[in-house]
């Protein structure tokens, strides 16, 4: 039986690896979406273009606008003169946000009075003007710190330390995110088309009078898409710290330990929607149908706690969300083994319901 089960292993690589076109599937896509989501994919807002109206002209307003054009946020500072050109400035979307300095801005910097500026932002684009809106806002709050030297400014001035991050990098956040996404669509894509591709080539009846046990069956299926994910996955382990500058602060023992663990869940479900599909066309769907809510139910693209109750409830199921927290915790802080322990046991507890339910499948389909 070892001797099938190594035959049935190495026939499963050899249908993944004999066709060209499905050996670059398995290599050039993931690099590709390395390298757009990696510069693509950030909540950063830079090369933007905002609007000041300057109705205090004074040395505090010249300087505060000095600030603006000297980050490196801001492509363009376009000086205009009234409130009809900062209305239609911001209609026609030339500029993402406006900053209004009124009269008196100069007099109450003197005076050592808190000091007000006004934000018209772009709601259209409502993220990020959010953002561009922050950047407007600690940087009128430096500067009058600077000019009035008054308790108050200082105060507004102070600076926060952000831990584990400590200058707000995105791209420490998206890369080891980016892990747990592109892992997810390669595991779940390659797996979904093995037991649909017997069916369709005709192989299928085969293994029904072949000696091999059920469980023995999905252990060679299983192999070759576990090994494609640690591949991908260790390519970003790589890349991420000597590419990018995201550090590996945490075990690596621990981080494979969880990847293992993330990889046998997807593996999972994706053996189940193979076992229902009769057709590689009806498994690619049933696969991409998964990857959607694997996807943005994880936190990656939207925080878990800012969904509903009953959808927070819901992604307690979905795989990426234990294995996207893994992730960051192992890259940024150094997650201790008590943490990521607490994060594998629902990992093993889903990889083994949806192994379970696929096995079922599989054999229901058999008889």
């Amino acid at each position: 039986m070892g001797g099938a089960l190594k035959a049935t292993i190495i026939k499963e690589f050899w249908a993944l690896l004999r066709d060209p076109k499905g050996r670059i599937t398995l290599v050039l896509p993931p690099m590709i979406q390395l390298v757009i989501f990696s510069f693509a994919v950030t909540l950063d807002v830079n090369n933007v273009d905002v609007a000041v109206l300057d109705r205090s002209g004074g040395s505090a307003s010249i300087e505060l606008i000095q600030q603006i054009e000297a980050s490196p946020s801001f492509d363009e500072v376009k000086l205009l003169h009234s409130m009809e050109e900062v209305r239609r400035a911001v209609e026609t979307q030339d500029v993402i946000a406006a900053l209004v300095i009124e009269q008196d801005f100069d007099r109450d910097i003197v005076r050592g009075q808190p000091a007000s500026v006004g934000v018209i932002l772009d709601g259209r684009k409502s993220n990020a003007a959010q953002i561009v809106g922050g950047y407007l806002t600690r940087i009128a709050a430096s500067t009058g710190a600077v000019v009035s030297g008054s308790p108050l400014a200082s105060r507004e001035a102070s600076a926060p330390i952000n831990w584990f991050n400590p200058n707000l990098e995105y791209i420490w956040f998206n890369m080891p995110s980016l892990l747990v996404i592109i892992v997810s669509v390669a595991g779940l894509s390659v797996t979904a088309q093995s037991v649909a591709r017997e069916r369709e080539m005709g192989t299928f009846d085969q293994l029904m009078v072949s000696p091999l046990t059920v469980p023995q069956i999905l252990i060679g299926k299983m192999i070759p898409p576990f090994c494609v994910g640690l591949f991908n996955g260790t390519v970003y382990l790589i890349v991420a710290p000597l590419v990018f500058g995201v550090p590996f602060t945490g075990s690596l023992a621990l981080f494979y330990l969880g990847l293992s663990a993330y990889l046998l869940s997807l593996i999972g479900v994706g053996l189940f929607v193979s076992s229902l599909s009769m057709t590689q066309q009806q498994a690619f769907l049933g696969s991409f149908v998964a990857t959607v809510p694997v996807i943005l139910l994880s936190g990656f693209s939207s925080p878990v706690e800012n969904m509903p109750g009953w959808l927070q409830f819901i992604t307690y199921g979905n795989p990426a969300r234990y294995f996207l927290e893994l992730s960051l915790g192992q890259f940024l802080k150094d997650m201790p083994a008590a943490d990521v322990f607490g994060l594998l046991w629902p990992l093993l507890l889903i990889a083994t319901i949806t192994i379970s339910a696929a096995g079922w499948l599989f054999r229901a389909r058999m008889e």
